[in-house]
């Protein structure tokens, strides 16, 4: 088993604390900073070990902005997707799909999707727990059970060596991680007795945490296709990829910048607080809460906020934590959705209705869409989808016209208000549009997978291209730069309007020329309601409680952006 840190929880004591807590800690700041030994191997460490001095208290000043309000890295993630990527009902009910689909490959399936998702348990010993199931390993009563509950922790994102980052052998988690038992962080000359003596590792100065390339490790995913046998059919399929979306946009920061620079961590761990302001605060208290004398305010202090778009999984871990072993309060999660729904309204994606004229007996106009993320919207797996919602009224506000509408489970509804048959489980796949003419057609912006055979699927193992793809590419995108085919769009031939940057859309509604106001909305499913009806053709426990979950949870898209047009 790779070594841990030396005697990391009887460094973490009530008396290890007092020794930092008043005169005594004057003589402690005295000690020399030890040198990290030779290589031991990698390690990692729960996330409460950091807390002892990465969580903020009611006695320090540290981890606090302008306004006081806490911003300590581990209370921030503590309620976010990464730590509780291994607690995640949605993940857990895919992976038991996965392996509905094709049994033999049980391990395999397993394994790789712990990679990414419980990452602490291949350094902790996973192999030598011998399990016929690697999951269990999240079920088992055991330090290495333990570190595999404990998501993507802080010893994995600040214990990743830049060594090959940013490469493909650096992809699907193929990242290591220091063997002299360092952490790294972008603060120069760190106080580093302190974290030496109670957990065993040593603040490194390094940059290469502040870049994308780092998240790239796993948000850059491959995967093995496999036909109903089980067997591999010679594709690998790039099933997740904002990293390589991103550095082919104008947010790019590597290589040659483009005009919008910005790395992930620009957005998703902001070195602003909640108003825009720059954060300058110490790092970390003492174990006993105070804060350290010898430890000054920084100016490059990111919030750990990590925020996504992931509303309805966020809210599930909030409202039955017991039940899926959450160990952040409620509160945590309801400040990550919050942020997630700022996010999405203020920084996402913007829409517009141009050029409207009645004429002729009908009613013409087009929404223009832009993308203002560095990557595709919606990015990363193909759960995720959103469209356009279009109201047209009358001078009275009665409805004339309406595309894109939801029912009470949030399945996208036609001119009859039943489900599209596009929402169910074995139905057609909604084509591209450009042009729209009837409720029953809508602007949808998702990707759907294909098998070897070129036939649509919801099996992530099975996916072997696109049937389509048409999410909106990110601003600056272009076909000639390098990795684009593999980012490419896929079913968008021939709409010259479907552009890097954004989408524009010609709507023509016949008999509507008596429209007084045109309502546009630009909308987001975490959770797609056709891949719920396609988790559901496969029965095991996992996927049973979800969908117990899912009924208790607020199924309703996300508003992403809102334009009106009046007479």
């Amino acid at each position: 088993m790779p070594t841990r840190p030396h005697r990391a929880r009887a460094r973490r004591t009530g008396r290890a604390c007092a020794l930092l807590a008043g005169s005594a800690f004057a003589a402690l700041t005295s000690f020399a900073v030890q040198e990290p030994e030779g290589p031991r191997g990698p390690a990692v460490e729960v996330s409460t070990a950091c807390a002892l001095c990465h969580s903020n208290s009611d006695a320090a000043t540290a981890m606090r902005d302008a306004d006081g309000v806490g911003v300590a890295p581990f209370d921030l993630w503590s309620g976010t997707m990464m730590a509780n990527s291994a607690r995640d009902p949605l993940w857990r009910a895919v992976v038991s799909a996965e392996v509905a689909a094709t049994p033999s490959r049980r391990a395999d399936i397993e394994a790789k999707c712990l990679r990414c998702h419980s990452p602490m348990a291949r350094f902790a010993g996973l192999d030598e727990l011998e399990l016929e199931s690697p999951i269990h390993v999240l079920h088992h009563d055991s330090r290495v059970g333990e570190l595999a509950r404990d998501g993507v922790s802080c010893t994995i994102c600040h214990g990743i060596v830049p060594d090959g980052l940013g490469t493909e052998a650096s992809y699907t988690a193929g990242f290591r991680l220091d063997d002299r038992q360092r952490l790294f962080g972008p603060h120069a000359e760190p106080f580093a007795m302190p974290m030496q003596r109670h957990t065993g590792f040593t603040p490194t100065e390094a940059s290469h945490v502040t870049t994308s390339a780092l998240c790239a490790s796993c948000h850059t995913l491959e995967t093995h296709a496999l036909d109903a046998d089980g067997e591999e059919v010679g594709v690998h399929f790039l099933e997740q990829s904002p990293y390589l979306e991103w550095r082919n946009s104008d947010f790019r920061d590597e290589g040659d910048p483009g005009p919008l620079a910005a790395s992930c961590q620009s957005c998703h761990v902001p070195k602003h607080d909640l108003l825009g302001r720059p954060i300058s605060t110490r790092i970390a208290r003492n174990p006993a809460g105070r804060d350290f004398p010898p430890v000054e305010p920084r100016d490059t202090y990111g919030r750990h906020a990590f925020v996504g778009g992931n509303t309805t999984v966020l809210s599930m871990l909030r409202d039955f934590g017991a039940e899926l072993g959450v160990t952040a309060p409620a509160e945590a999660f309801q400040r990550t959705i919050d942020a997630a729904r700022a996010q999405l309204a203020t920084a996402t994606a913007d829409v517009s209705i141009e050029d409207v004229r009645a004429e002729d007996g009908a009613l013409r106009f087009r929404v223009a869409v832009a993308n203002r993320t560095g990557h595709k919207f919606p990015t990363g797996h193909p759960i995720r989808r959103a469209w356009l919602r279009v109201v047209v009224r009358d001078a009275n506000g009665a409805t004339l016209f309406v595309s894109g509408d939801t029912d009470h489970r949030g399945r996208i509804v036609g001119r009859d208000g039943a489900p599209l048959l596009s929402e169910l489980a074995g139905g057609p796949i909604e084509p591209h549009r450009d042009v729209v003419r009837a409720p029953d057609e809508v602007v949808l912006y998702h990707a759907v997978m294909s098998d070897s055979l070129g036939n649509a699927t919801h099996t992530l193992l099975r996916g072997a291209g696109w049937v389509r793809d048409d999410r909106l590419l990110p601003k600056g995108w272009r076909a000639d730069a390098p990795d684009a085919s593999r980012t490419a769009p896929v079913g968008v031939e021939g709409d010259a309007d479907f552009v890097a940057g954004g989408d524009s859309v010609r709507f023509e509604l016949e008999g509507l020329e008596r429209a007084a106001s045109i309502e546009v909305a630009l909308v987001y499913q975490p959770v797609s309601l056709r891949w719920v009806a396609e988790l559901q053709r496969f029965a095991t426990p996992e996927i049973a409680r979800f969908q117990r979950l899912f009924e208790h949870s607020d199924p309703s898209p996300e508003l992403v952006a809102r334009a009106v047009w009046q007479r």
